[in-house]
């Protein structure tokens, strides 16, 4: 299975959204956010053309960047599950990998620390996560089998700036 991980793009200031509105799962992106994942995607469909499955969290920053990459990605189908939402443990998004097919091109969009925790999870078996993950940010991993501790070893690791760079 190819991975693609994602982090949402740049959302409203999460102190002065909550003056609005007490449920932060319905924090937006940001007119800049939507702007630069706009490029971002643009970049990542020339480095990574293919994906069968764009996979979000349920909230409502993650929906809107899984929303902007469906643009680059029109034929990958589209999913929201609570396995990303924040606070899911790396296990509950494993299993819902696990229910893919093993050969999959797969792109989950979540948040930070969960997909650090995640990587790292997948990678060495340890929930400690050692990558961060800048707003827009996007990871590619390669996972031999079923989704598991130490199943998974990076390809690349992309900023958001690099991949705004690729766009042009």
């Amino acid at each position: 299975m190819k991975l693609l991980i994602v982090r949402h793009a740049i959302a409203e200031d999460r102190a002065l959204f909550a003056l609005k509105n007490s449920d932060d799962d319905k924090r937006p992106l940001t007119h800049k956010g939507r702007k630069r994942m706009r490029q971002s995607a643009k970049g990542l469909s020339k480095t990574h053309p293919e994906l069968e499955y764009l996979i979000s969290s349920p909230l409502t920053r993650a929906v809107q960047t899984a929303n902007i990459l469906s643009e680059y990605y029109p034929y990958a189908a589209r999913k929201e599950t609570k396995h990303l939402a924040p606070g899911a443990p790396p296990e509950a998004a494993a299993d819902f990998l696990a229910s893919l097919p093993a050969d999959a091109n797969v792109a989950l969009v979540g948040h930070e620390p969960d997909l650090s925790e995640l990587i790292a999870w997948l990678c060495t078996g340890s929930p400690f996560g050692f990558i961060y993950f800048k707003k827009g940010a996007a990871c590619l991993l390669d996972i031999v089998g079923k989704p598991g501790p130490s199943r998974a070893e990076i390809e690349w690791f992309l900023a958001p700036r690099q991949l705004r760079e690729l766009a042009v």
